[in-house]
């Protein structure tokens, strides 16, 4: 063999030797860096590893950091100047010794090294939001929801907290501009608490009220505190609604679905059954006759009398015996009142409201048999009026 032919051969084994180096270290850097420190020490990738795993080890234990672990890192650094770790590293040094100035630096260091850097962007929105900066902190907020794995969920109930200062509000605003589904997540999670209907109000971007996803947890965060006055005049505000106090039900005649539960109906497709409204109005309803449940129910606020609804049909009826209208008091589940649907049809069903009962709930509700049998049934059109006129 002559030497050039053995020189050839050397180099290929060298190449070699050095891709199954370079594999293993890639293999083992993320979850084995000592291991992958023995195959080539002094790589970069497992020398910050190693590094890091170090620093939070220490944290963990409430140990200090031996300084040859940062001396480790600083030679990553000078090895692979486009990492950004090192700069996170020495950020935080600098942040715990007080310097935010060189934390900073090194901070948005890291960024421009990687962008989508979520260490940066998060110890970036903390500094800015110690400081004071809203505005710089928010955006980096907005930047963490759109590039973390469910960003949106995860930050959703730290930007809440972080609502409740008024100061904010202009430059949460202007962030829930150009990221929707933060404000939908962030003002769910506020929803949550009654206490903080007027800040979701106030948030809200106003073309996306009635489609949000708070509007149903607000409401009904209402209503299970007893706020129903409250809980109606805010589902008035959001449906575009104007109140009326003689209208006793809404939406009578079952022809306006723009306006959400529940102080409108709420209709069921499920195992039960299915309610719809027909075009140009009214209510079918087919109830399967397999379970028990409410095709169609809406939340009323009537103060205690006597009261009477008519229920106008039309078509064919099928079965209605076991479809009837029901009455509860909002938090209870035994109806005080309640009528087949094919009598209320026949005559006018009058009931009374005792006092104690804030809100009741009207529901055209299906009975199961022994015998499943499916019922079928229009409702045209429901009047209620108080008995004394």
């Amino acid at each position: 063999m002559t030497f050039r032919a053995l020189l050839a051969v050397l180099l290929a084994l060298l190449a070699a030797v050095q891709l199954v180096r370079i594999a293993m270290v890639e293999t083992l850097a993320p979850t084995r860096p000592n291991d992958a420190l023995r195959v080539w020490a002094g790589h970069p990738d497992a020398e910050l590893t190693a590094g890091l795993m170090a620093i939070a080890t220490a944290t963990r234990e409430r140990k200090t950091v031996e300084p040859a672990v940062f001396n480790q890192i600083l030679d990553a650094a000078r090895k692979s100047p486009l990492a950004p770790e090192p700069f996170l590293v020495r950020g935080v040094q600098a942040q715990l010794s007080g310097d935010n100035g060189v934390a900073e630096r090194a901070f948005l260091a890291a960024q421009w090294r990687d962008g989508r850097s979520l260490p940066a962007r998060y110890f970036l929105a903390d500094l800015y939001f110690r400081r004071g900066d809203s505005t710089r902190g928010l955006a980096e907020v907005g930047a963490l929801a759109r590039l973390a794995p469910n960003g949106v969920q995860s930050l959703a109930p730290y930007v809440a907290a972080y609502a409740r200062d008024r100061s904010t509000w202009p430059q949460l605003k202007a962030l829930f501009r150009t990221e929707p589904r933060l404000e939908d997540e962030t003002l769910v999670a506020l929803a949550a608490d009654p206490r903080n209907v007027d800040t979701v109000l106030e948030l809200a971007t106003a073309d996306r009220r009635r489609s949000s996803l708070w509007v149903a947890p607000l409401l009904q965060g209402l209503v299970k505190e007893g706020q129903f006055a409250k809980a109606r005049e805010v589902w008035a505000s959001i449906s575009g609604t104007r109140l009326d106090p003689t209208t006793l039900v809404f939406d009578p005649d079952f022809s306006r679905g723009d306006a959400p539960p529940p102080f409108n109906w709420s209709l069921t497709s499920s195992t039960v059954g299915l309610a719809e409204r027909q075009r140009g109005g009214g209510l079918h309803v087919i109830f399967y006759g397999q379970e028990d449940g409410a095709l169609a129910s809406e939340l009323l606020v009537l103060p205690p009398a006597s009261y009477r609804l008519v229920t106008n049909a039309a078509g064919t009826q099928t079965n209605t015996d076991a479809l009837q209208w029901r009455l509860t008091c909002q938090g209870s589940t035994a109806p005080f009142a309640s009528i087949p649907l094919s009598a209320a049809v026949a005559r006018a069903w009058t009931f009374t409201v005792a006092p104690g009962c804030g809100a009741q709930r009207l529901e055209l509700f299906g009975s199961s048999g022994d015998i499943p049998k499916q019922s079928e049934a229009t409702v045209r059109s429901i009047a209620l009026v108080r008995s004394n006129g």
